[in-house]
C-alpha cells in the first residue's frame, strides 16, 4: 500500500479524472455534512472521508499509488481517499451486526493485513441478535486492508477487507 502526501506542491502524475472526481466528492461531503461517500465505476472505487483532526490529505491507493487533490481552500477536515484498482476485491458485510476479528477478546485475531488466506477460510465475526455468524473468505488471496476496527458496527454491503488475487 502506498502512501503519497501531497501538501508539498501539485501532484505528480496520476489520473486527472480521479482527482478530479475526488476534489467533487470531497465538495459534496462537505456541503452535505457527511463524513464519508463511496461510489465505484468502471472496476475502481473511490471513498472519500472527512477525519476530525487536521492532517493533509492522504491517498491509499492498490496496487498503482494514485494522487489525491490538495486541500480545500475552506477550513475543513482533512480528507482520505482509498482507491481500490481492479486489481483488489472487496469483501463486503453480508449483514448488519458488530463486527469481530477474533472469536473472543483475548483471543488471536482470524486474520491480520498481509495475511494469504484460502477461499472459505474464516476472516471475521459479525454478531447480529446475539448470534454469531463467521465470515468467509469467498475466493484465496491476500489481506491488503482491514477498513473495519474491532467492534465497529457494520451495514449491509460494507466493505471489510480488501484482498489482493494471488499471482
Amino acid at each position: 500500500m502506498a502512501k503519497r502526501d501531497t501538501t508539498a506542491g501539485a501532484p505528480v502524475g496520476g489520473d486527472d479524472r480521479l482527482i478530479e472526481l475526488t476534489r467533487r466528492l470531497a465538495a459534496i461531503a462537505a456541503e452535505l455534512g457527511l463524513s464519508e461517500i463511496e461510489i465505484e465505476s468502471a472496476g475502481t472505487r473511490l471513498r472519500v472521508q472527512r477525519t476530525a483532526a487536521p492532517a493533509a490529505p492522504v491517498v491509499h491507493a492498490m496496487p498503482a499509488p494514485v494522487v489525491a487533490s490538495p486541500p480545500p481552500t475552506t477550513v475543513e477536515p482533512a480528507i482520505v481517499a482509498d482507491v481500490a484498482a481492479p486489481a483488489t476485491f472487496t469483501v463486503e458485510a453480508p449483514m448488519v451486526g458488530t463486527f469481530y476479528r477474533a472469536s473472543a477478546p483475548t483471543a488471536d485475531p482470524f486474520v491480520r493485513e498481509g495475511d494469504v488466506v484460502k477461499e472459505g477460510q474464516i476472516l471475521c465475526i459479525i454478531e447480529a441478535m446475539k448470534l454469531m455468524n463467521e465470515i468467509e473468505s469467498k475466493a484465496a488471496g491476500r489481506i491488503v486492508k482491514i477498513l473495519v476496527e474491532n467492534g465497529q458496527p457494520v451495514e449491509y454491503g460494507q466493505p471489510l477487507f480488501l484482498l489482493e488475487p494471488p499471482r
